[in-house]
């Protein structure tokens, strides 16, 4: 038995490599923030306290749509938690879609008036169903149908 095989046997018998706890990476994502932002003052807070978490690359302040706009290996809650931490009690993550992603945007729990322009809220009842009645009709008088209406 040579110096090596003994060096071996010891660090496996001694330091078990695979009860390490591996770190888990975090991934690189945007988190938008709804918020009140009233003047100045709110928008520098809201800005250095958010800028000071750990992983965040980029932040941007709108404040004519109230959207706080955050880049980098953060998670979501965290962000949230600080923007609360501000005083902003009200604060939540952004609730809207752009209106050209919803199939139904004046459904009656899609369409917010308060929503910024373009926008309207993230629902089940705005989503098309797959298979749908609409589905058919539209397929029906479609101009990739060969069987479509002739009069049309």
């Amino acid at each position: 038995m040579g110096a090596l095989d003994f060096l071996s046997d010891y660090f496996s018998n001694n330091f078990d490599v695979s009860i390490r706890k591996r770190k888990k990476h975090k991934v690189m994502q945007t988190v938008n923030i709804k918020v009140k932002i009233d003047c100045d003052g709110c928008e520098r807070k809201i800005k250095n306290a958010v800028s000071s978490i750990k992983g965040a690359k980029s932040v941007e302040v709108n404040r004519k749509m109230h959207k706080v706009t955050v880049s980098g290996y953060v998670d979501p809650k965290k962000v949230l938690k600080r923007v609360q931490s501000t005083g902003k009690k009200k604060a939540e993550l952004w609730p809207y879609v752009p209106y050209t992603m919803v199939a139904y945007p004046y459904a009656a729990g899609a369409y917010d008036k308060r929503a910024p322009a373009g926008f309207v809220r993230k629902s089940e009842q705005a989503q098309a169903q797959p298979g749908g009645t609409d589905d058919k009709l539209m397929s029906l008088f479609s101009d990739e149908n060969p069987n479509a209406c002739i009069v049309m």
